[in-house]
This record gives structure tokens, sequence and C-alpha cells, in this order.
């Protein structure tokens, strides 16, 4: 019932910069948790970074200092800004909300994944 759509990967030479986007819509009455999770080949999925409804924000060890998320409520879309990017930064990025629905039930919801690749 809720659809998450991702955009902004791309192919980026070491020390690019890169901003993913993802959109929320459906019968969404609450978004907590908004958050943006890689995979890259061989790897188990890792928690990149992650803002709650109150604004507080935590990022894996290996991007602090280089990416920020950001979220804006009035359209449902959470942000990734990655700079000085790595060629270890490239991975399948997902965006993931968690919430309520209008009718009061709780939702967990996944993007379809954006590639990021960066080169050295």
């Amino acid at each position: 019932q809720v659809q998450l759509v991702e955009s902004g990967g791309g192919l980026v030479q070491a020390g690019g910069s890169l901003r993913l986007s993802c959109a929320a819509s459906g019968s969404i009455f609450r978004i907590n948790a908004m958050a943006w999770y890689r995979q890259a080949p061989g790897k188990q999925r890792e928690l990149v970074a992650g803002i709650t409804s109150g604004g507080d924000t935590n990022y894996v060890d290996s991007t602090k200092g280089r990416f920020t998320i950001s979220r804006d409520n009035a359209k449902n879309t959470v942000y990734l800004q990655m700079n000085s990017l790595k060629p270890e930064d490239t991975a399948v990025y997902y965006c993931n909300m968690s919430g309520l629905l209008t009718g009061g039930l709780r939702y967990t919801s996944w993007g379809q994944g954006t590639q990021v690749t960066v080169s050295s």
C-alpha cells in the first residue's frame, strides 16, 4: 500500500557527489523512521543512514562526515547527499520507510534499489 520510488543513482568518479531521492506514495498517515541501506556484491545489506520523525540522525562509521540524510515531510521524501565518494561506496542503495497507514496499521516499505558505482 506504500510505494517508494528511488532516483539519483549512477556512475561517478572517486571524490564526486551524488544525491539520492526516495519519494513515498499511498495511504500514509504517518512516517516514522526514514533510512537508506546499501548492499554491495557478496555482502549483507547494511544501514547507511537513518532519520527519525524527531530529526535525529545516525550514520554508519564509514560514511560519517561524507553523507547527509535529510527529509522533506511535505513531499514524503528522504534524501541522501553523498560527497567524497569512494569505490567502496559502490552498492545498490535502498530506501526504507516505516510508519502508520491511514487505517492504523503499521507498515515497512522498501524502494526498488538504485545502483551507485564509484570508479577509481
